[in-house]
């Protein structure tokens, strides 16, 4: 799915409603923003405390386990530890 849209005053981004009705964002959302070579790249930034509440509470982690689940999504998101 491809569109076109303008940069508006201070520099906003307007989404097509159809992208919007879609994705099922909602006024608000957190989006991460990355530059790709020369493409711009939406993600939906997950809300980790929400999938936190509605996930099963069977799993016991380590310290160590969840700063390593840290640090793999810090890479996958943000890039943070690329060379």
């Amino acid at each position: 799915m491809s569109h076109i849209v303008t940069v508006g005053r201070k520099h906003a981004l307007y989404l097509p409603r159809s992208v919007v009705e879609k994705l099922r964002l909602k006024e608000g959302e957190k989006l991460l923003l990355t530059v790709e070579g020369d493409r711009i790249v939406l993600r939906r930034v997950p809300d980790f405390f929400a999938e936190a509440k509605q996930s099963p509470k069977r799993l016991r982690l380590t310290p160590e386990e969840v700063e390593r689940a840290s640090e793999e999504a810090q890479r996958e998101l943000l890039g943070v530890g690329d060379a």
